[in-house]
């Protein structure tokens, strides 16, 4: 609906969503005052990111690689078929053959024949706080990874750079976590009931004006889990009719709820503002397809960091290319939200712009603040609409007493409203922790992507086999590494993916540092073929 609010301004409601114009999707009589055209590296905001490719021998042995086990795999899927091998794969009961099939074998090569080789990479087992360091259960297979047994012995003090934990917020001291010990005993630990019902607790509020207050807008609604606040809100902004312009790299859950919505997906180049750019214009010349209406809305989705590549958005960038055609902004600060920005308050501050200009920003706690859940904030009448039409408000239970608690607790640190400038230690620290260790790669020879503000710093592997030492190895040293490859990563740029915290000290960060430089000269890990150093020239 339209509300007139001024001599000569109409005020456009959809959704939640509102703008000031007088047209749609940038459809409009007047000019505006738009500036230098808007392109990849125009802007004096950039940040300095590196891309490096590798040697292009690196790629062609890469696909011999995945030549090489996918081959293996169908020799190996021969040798189940005339039984000369064990199959300990899910299959069909013999009584339903002629039944459609429940687990398609061609569908699932790649996991019983490549992922399952090598999975004892993932889903190890802690036992302790994941802090700097954490304790780890040992475990062994005799069956080739299809079943593990822990042998009773425990790993002990490995170092963690595979946690989100940018800030240290994930520990155990008694004197910071006394607060959350006594909401625990006062409220329970879960509420049984949603925030429509009987499960909104006067901490949610204060908890909600408090995320609204550190991020600089009107208002700001807080979910039990951080994937949902985004698959489920967005089918909630927007519907069929709808356009969605997402980044190639956005997160699973952007990509589940642009397709839960029903909206048109469009997919323009990582961070390309060329790419963005001749997509509005389409979108706003051509309408619709076959009908050629005018898109109800038009919706720009972006992460603030993006979690594989350690890239920043170009928000000054997409900000300018929002106003120009009229469409609308989704900022997902999962990864950014308490981890860049002189006050930790993420890319908007890191970028020097108002956080008005962004029409809807999400993010996590799961993070930056050692807990779990997520929010949505921006103007007051877009949280309004999502409390009663989001799926995750109106049927999720609500968020846990303590770890609301524990969100209030952290972010009252990190804004100073604790009487400590402990949050601030934290977020230098983090900067501080996070120039080093990327300097010292690049110094190192290693082929790293991302920002220079960015804490996750993935460092290119590659081949395969090479992603299956290199954890391996890491582990022998008492190093916890994350190691992502394909399909979560394309198929020739396999990584480690290190996660920095402000609670790493130097002397651990040295220690990660030392054994890479072993591993990656064993390993010929060592693709760079760039010349850094941290020393200034004379």
């Amino acid at each position: 609906m339209a509300i007139i609010t001024a001599p000569g301004t109409v005020r456009v409601h959809l959704n939640g969503l509102k703008r000031d114009d007088s047209g749609r999707n940038g459809c409009h009589g007047g000019r505006e005052k738009n500036g230098p055209r808007v392109g990849v590296g125009s802007s004096q905001h950039s940040r300095h990111e590196t891309f490096e490719q590798p040697p292009m021998y690196v790629a062609v042995m890469t696909y011999v690689g995945y030549g090489i086990v996918t081959l293996f795999g169908y020799f190996r899927d021969f040798l189940r078929a005339v039984r000369i091998e064990k199959c300990n794969i899910a299959q069909e009961r013999e009584d339903q053959k002629d039944f459609t099939p429940l687990y398609q074998d061609f569908e699932n090569f790649y996991t019983r024949n490549l992922y399952m080789r090598v999975r004892d990479n993932w889903n190890r087992p802690i036992c302790s706080l994941p802090g700097p360091v954490f304790d780890l259960m040992e475990r062994v297979s005799d069956d080739y990874n299809w079943t593990f047994r822990f042998t009773g012995r425990t790993i002990h003090d490995v170092i963690n750079m595979g946690s989100y934990n940018y800030l240290g917020f994930a520990e155990n001291n008694p004197d910071f976590l006394k607060t959350v010990a006594d909401h625990l005993q006062k409220y329970g630990a879960g509420v049984c009931s949603t925030r429509q019902e009987i499960g909104n607790l006067r901490m949610h509020e204060e908890l909600e004006q408090l995320v609204a207050d550190f991020l600089g807008v009107e208002s700001s609604m807080t979910f039990g889990m951080g994937f949902a606040t985004n698959s489920m809100n967005i089918p909630a902004l927007v519907g069929k009719g709808c356009l969605i312009l997402s980044d190639e790299l956005n997160h699973t859950s952007l990509i589940l709820g642009a397709r839960l919505s029903g909206a048109t997906i469009r997919v323009f180049k990582h961070n390309n503002m060329l790419s963005l750019e001749k997509m509005l214009k389409e979108a706003v010349c051509s309408g619709q397809p076959r009908t050629h209406r005018p898109w109800k809305k038009i919706l720009i989705m972006v992460e603030g960091i993006y979690s594989m590549e350690g890239s920043v958005v170009q928000l000054p960038e997409i900000l300018a290319l929002k106003k120009k055609y009229k469409a609308y902004l989704y900022l997902d600060e999962a990864h950014s939200i308490g981890a860049v920005g002189a006050t930790g308050r993420g890319v908007t501050e890191l970028f020097n712009v108002n956080p008005a200009d962004v029409d809807v920003m999400m993010g996590t706690f799961t993070k930056s603040f050692g807990a779990a859940g997520g929010y949505i904030a921006g103007r007051k009448e877009l949280v309004d609409y999502l409390r009663g039409h989001s799926h995750s408000a109106v049927y999720a239970s609500a968020m846990s007493p303590a770890i609301t608690e524990q969100i209030i607790r952290a972010m009252k640190c990190i804004m100073g409203k604790d009487g400590s400038t402990e949050g601030i230690r934290r977020i230098r620290q983090l900067s501080e922790n996070t120039r080093y260790f990327r300097s010292r790669l690049k110094e190192l020879g290693f082929i790293i992507y991302g920002s220079d503000e960015s804490p996750v710093v993935p460092l290119l592997l590659y081949m395969p086999g090479k992603v299956v030492a290199f954890a391996r190895e890491m582990l022998a040293r008492k190093i916890g590494v994350v190691v992502v490859g394909f399909p979560a990563t394309p198929i020739t740029e396999a990584r480690a993916r290190f996660c920095v915290s402000a609670a790493h000290t130097r002397d651990m960060l040295d220690q990660v540092l030392h054994h890479l430089d072993e591993v990656g000269d064993g390993l010929c890990l060592k693709f760079s073929r760039r010349v850094f150093s941290s020393r200034p020239e004379l």
